[in-house]
């Protein structure tokens, strides 16, 4: 359902995109020569109609299925946050250490601790 539902938004993206690029535009752009010449592709009150008309609709279809694609991925998903994962990997104090005793950090000497003793190998 997800992934129709994905692919059918991104059909109406792409179209929604086309049809606002076909509109002429009315600001003048900047004077880049797209305003208001008589060599427009659609000329005629009508096709303006059709095309603002064509944008509104994309563009209702485009917010429904962002909204329907947002309330499909909150159902899939596990509750809770992903730092609530990392918490009960450390362990149940949250120390950094787990169940069972050990570790699951490597433990740094003390800077406070009396250095261990040289041994030399025994030679036979």
């Amino acid at each position: 359902m997800t992934a129709v539902l994905l692919i059918v938004h991104l059909i109406i993206a792409l179209t929604l995109v086309g049809v606002v690029l076909l509109q002429r535009s009315e600001g003048g752009a900047l004077g880049m020569g797209g305003g208001g010449g008589g060599g427009n592709m659609f000329s005629g009150r009508g096709a303006a109609n059709l095309l603002t008309r064509a944008t509104a609709v994309l563009a209702a279809a485009f917010f429904s299925t962002s909204i329907l694609l947002t309330v499909l991925a909150g159902q899939d998903g596990e509750e809770g946050s992903i730092f609530d994962n990392v918490e009960q990997s450390e362990g149940s104090d949250g120390s950094g250490e787990a169940g069972d005793g050990e570790s699951a950090l490597p433990q740094l000497p003390s800077l406070n601790a009396e250095p261990d003793e040289p041994q030399v190998p025994a030679s036979e």
